[in-house]
């Protein structure tokens, strides 16, 4: 299976360009979407799930073109976004069955299965006859999933999904994520790095509606490593750093600023050689990728500042 995003552009009529031009190639598995919040990646998946036209470009899912055929994007689609309402006084059993109606599924005992087997899949099977508005945000973000799973679909969008969960609700959620991506395509828009790094094969770097890279998270990570450099300065100093180094980023220790920069040989003396992680990847495509020119870079290349 094959999402083929090409040329997308979309204007808002407040003159905001929220993607410009912007191409993607996604197969089957889950596909990281990483930028800052305000890059574009809400409007991209709204676009995907048919929630807002595109002024330019076209999305086909193999040969189905999404942006033509809506009802049939919506029969495959599965959709989380980062903030949906329930019903606070139906319980998690009950949504699910009347969701599972209205997309079609009529009969009695095949809907028991279907959301027994959801609420399984999720893990909410002890807490399905609770009332959602008793729900934690953990557990609301997983009973969403299972919403989105009704149908079986072929691709699923799940837009921050871990942004306010606690560690452990965290875990479990992106294993649930792993799991449902073996079947099909899973894009995780998200501005976490971790989550990004710990699950996905593939990942996009985007901001202000542009692609700045696109490839494997460790090779992105490979390819600056050995070009990464920490120091401890006083904060009285940052500003003279961060102006004459390629600043990544910085780091409260102990009361001191470490300072992270990228560079192609050690700095000075002073500097000390760092591992590199997909977090320095992250801010260097961000503060540093459009300046560079920075535009869908390919892998290996993935994350590699132009000097």
């Amino acid at each position: 299976m094959q999402l083929k995003i090409s040329n997308l552009s979309k204007t808002y009529p407040n003159g905001v360009k929220a993607l410009k031009n912007l191409s993607l190639d996604i197969s089957t598995g889950l596909f990281g979407l990483l930028g800052p919040n305000g890059a574009g990646k809400s409007s991209l998946m709204r676009t995907i799930a048919t929630l807002q036209e595109a002024d330019e470009g076209s999305i086909f899912l193999d040969d189905l073109d999404m942006l033509k055929n809506k009802e049939a994007v919506r029969r495959i689609l599965g959709y989380l976004p980062q903030e949906f309402g329930v019903y606070p006084k139906l319980s998690a059993l009950d949504l699910l069955d009347h969701v599972a109606m209205m997309k079609g599924v009529v009969s009695r005992g095949e809907r028991k299965d279907l959301v027994e087997g959801l609420l399984r899949q999720t893990n909410l099977y002890d807490v399905r006859k609770k009332k959602l508005g008793g729900y934690s945000g953990g557990m609301k973000q997983r009973f969403g999933i299972a919403m989105a799973l009704i149908g079986d679909p072929k691709l699923i969008i799940v837009d921050e999904p871990t942004a306010g969960l606690d560690p452990t609700e965290r875990n479990r959620f992106l294993n649930l994520l792993a799991s449902i991506g073996e079947n099909g395509i899973v894009i995780l828009s998200t501005h976490i790095v971790a989550d990004v790094r710990e699950l996905c094969a593939r990942m996009a770097i985007i901001h202000q509606g542009e692609v700045l890279a696109e490839g494997n998270p460790q090779s992105a990570i490979d390819a600056i490593d050995g070009k990464v450099w920490k120091k401890v300065i006083a904060k009285e100093e940052l500003e003279g750093y961060m102006s004459s180094h390629k600043t990544l980023s910085t780091h409260l220790i102990a009361g001191k600023t470490e300072i992270r920069v990228f560079s192609e040989d050690q700095p000075d003396a002073s500097f000390q050689p760092v591992e590199a992680d997909l977090e320095d990847v992250y801010f260097l495509k961000i503060n540093h990728g459009a300046q560079n020119g920075a535009n869908q870079s390919q892998e290996p290349s993935c994350g590699v500042a132009t000097p």
